[in-house]
């Protein structure tokens, strides 16, 4: 399977976008948009700034399971990953989403 970008609507009639890696895994969650296009924005800016590694934030939860965020070039978070078990896979996510991001088609399931 190609990654590629799963563009959503949710129940509250917001946008929401995940990145799949090619193993089906979910790597990045964006916000909740008001818009379709808005969504459509924020795939491509993840596509711009995934291959800069400084647009990574490299975080921990409470509980201190390790995860990331991608950021925009005005320092707004564009997505955030699930929780990862270690530091190695944390990292294994960020390297997928600078490798896969930029190719990755969009799945618009807003008409579903």
């Amino acid at each position: 399977m190609a990654a590629k970008f799963e563009l959503k609507k949710s129940k509250n009639d917001k946008f929401v976008f995940n990145l799949l890696a090619t193993n089906g895994q979910i790597v990045l969650t964006s916000e909740m948009y008001e818009s379709k296009a808005s969504a459509l924005n924020g795939i491509e800016s993840v596509r711009k700034n995934a291959p800069d590694d400084g647009r990574f934030g490299r975080l921990s939860a409470k509980d201190g399971s390790p995860y990331f965020t991608l950021k925009a070039g005005n320092g707004q978070v564009i997505g955030q990953s699930q929780m990862y078990s270690g530091a190695k896979s944390r990292d294994a996510g960020i390297e997928s989403v600078q490798t896969h991001a930029v190719a990755a088609a969009i799945d618009d399931q807003t008409n579903a």
